[in-house]
């Protein structure tokens, strides 16, 4: 099975349709797939929903397609150094899901290991519990608690960002760039992964392997922007 295309548009090129859903990698500008999305900006997709830890900055990430208006809802954790999210979210014009990080990526996890729910303490006796079920368990001191059952996401479509891929989808993250690329991956129909380097089946030690090409159905390879979110640095002395 070839997976390996020449660009983003070639890659998403039948894939995108108005109103799917997409899991997207990325936490703040660390390990965004920013080709795939620049490509989805340009085929002009609508309607769309996104499960993202966030949705990057005004003019970087998800941020490019909410200036576009092509994201209807957002499924995330962190709203932050956005202000166009936070202008639409509270006009009215953007529907969003609050997830704990945590709750989120093990409801990606869940859909990629086809597991439809769950239960977790996290957000109990909050608003994020509302409509949920409840249920108590007895924990191992003997004492019940109460948890709520949060279901598995399952995407349209994944888009990843990824350090390196050999040519049957292996792939490696590059330290925290690996953060929600991995559940995020598994939890789509179909995954599109942008790689700084593609390397020959083999290169790979197997027991390095953060993630099995069994998910990855489609690679790219591109240059990328070094963004800083944050820089602090100290006054001259």
């Amino acid at each position: 099975m070839q997976k390996i295309y020449p660009n983003a548009a070639a890659a998403l090129d039948g894939l995108l349709s108005d109103g799917m859903f997409i899991a997207a990698g990325g936490f703040g500008l660390c390990g965004i797939p920013e080709l795939l999305l620049g490509a989805i900006k340009d085929a002009g997709t609508k309607d769309l929903t996104f499960a993202s830890n966030n949705a990057g900055v005004d003019d970087f990430g998800i941020g490019i397609l909410l200036q576009t208006r092509q994201v209807k809802k957002m499924i995330s954790s962190y709203v932050g150094e956005n202000a166009e999210f936070m202008r639409q979210y509270l006009s009215g014009e953007l529907e969003l899901e609050f997830n704990p990080q945590g709750t989120l990526a093990e409801r990606m996890r869940a859909g990629g290991c086809g597991i439809p729910g769950f239960y977790t303490k996290t957000g109990v006796g909050t608003v994020i519990a509302d409509g949920k079920e409840h249920k108590d368990f007895v924990g191992p001191d003997g004492k019940s608690q109460t948890y709520i059952m949060e279901e598995g996401i399952y995407a349209d479509l994944a888009i990843v960002k990824a350090w390196k891929a050999d040519e049957t989808g292996n792939l490696i993250f590059r330290k925290t760039a690996r953060n929600f690329n991995p559940p995020a991956a598994m939890c789509g129909k179909v995954c599109v992964v942008e790689v700084e380097e593609i390397v020959p089946v083999g290169t790979f030690d197997p027991d390095h392997i953060h993630l099995p090409g069994i998910y990855v159905h489609r690679i790219i390879q591109g240059d990328h922007e070094k963004r800083i979110e944050q820089r602090t640095v100290r006054e001259k002395s």
